[in-house]
């Protein structure tokens, strides 16, 4: 159990923190920019629990809130090179698998789209959406430490913000009435007819 005395050390005003398994890297290191684009992506799921909870819409705010425990273990795994020791936490295939178990019964209540969605329709899908895109930054994040760091990195949390991502998409269609107040895009709305493309 995580026990926290004190909220700050000092330890980080030299421009460093620790990571999960001991050691200091610069606070500009891409895995601590991997796993802070996480917490910020937790962040913003919290918004859309606080307004899931206004609007009522109960099976989604159980549904974001357990996202929220998955997302401290994906940080807590990105922050732990696994060459580290045994006993680590680690995101697993199964946290990944029941995203896609709710992106396919989510979206079962949904007609197919004719064009690309605007975040908006409804304050709720609006968060959700605002959501959606952080955790596609954090997913970027995730894939350019892998890149950087591929002998110490483990493939699932790349998964999982992946699927993640998805599945804030269509529960952000699911919060507009199953889709029925999303705000298509109108590709070229607001060209006027003399407009000519560009080069």
């Amino acid at each position: 159990m995580v026990k926290l005395n004190r909220i700050y050390t000092k330890t980080g005003d030299d421009g460093t923190t620790a990571l999960g398994a001991g050691g200091r890297v610069a606070k500009t290191d891409p895995r601590v920019e991997a796993y802070g684009e996480v917490d910020e992506a937790n962040a913003v799921v919290g918004l859309a629990v606080v307004e899931a909870d206004r609007v009522g819409a109960e099976s989604i705010e159980v549904l974001l809130r357990s996202i929220q425990h998955d997302l401290f273990d994906v940080g807590a795994d990105l922050c732990v090179p696994t060459d580290a020791k045994d006993g680590v936490l680690r995101v697993t295939p199964a946290q990944t698998e029941r995203l896609e178990r709710e992106i396919d019964a989510y979206n079962e209540r949904l007609s197919p789209l004719s064009s690309f969605v605007l975040p908006g329709g409804s304050a709720f899908s609006a968060n959700l959406h605002a959501a959606r895109t952080v955790v596609r930054r954090a997913e970027r994040r995730v894939a350019a430490l892998m890149k950087r760091q591929p002998n110490s990195t483990g493939p699932e949390p790349l998964r999982y913000l992946n699927r993640l991502s998805d599945l804030l998409f269509v529960l952000g269609r699911v919060a507009n009435r199953d889709g029925a107040d999303d705000v298509l895009w109108k590709p070229g709305a607001n060209r006027a007819e003399t407009d000519t493309p560009g080069p």
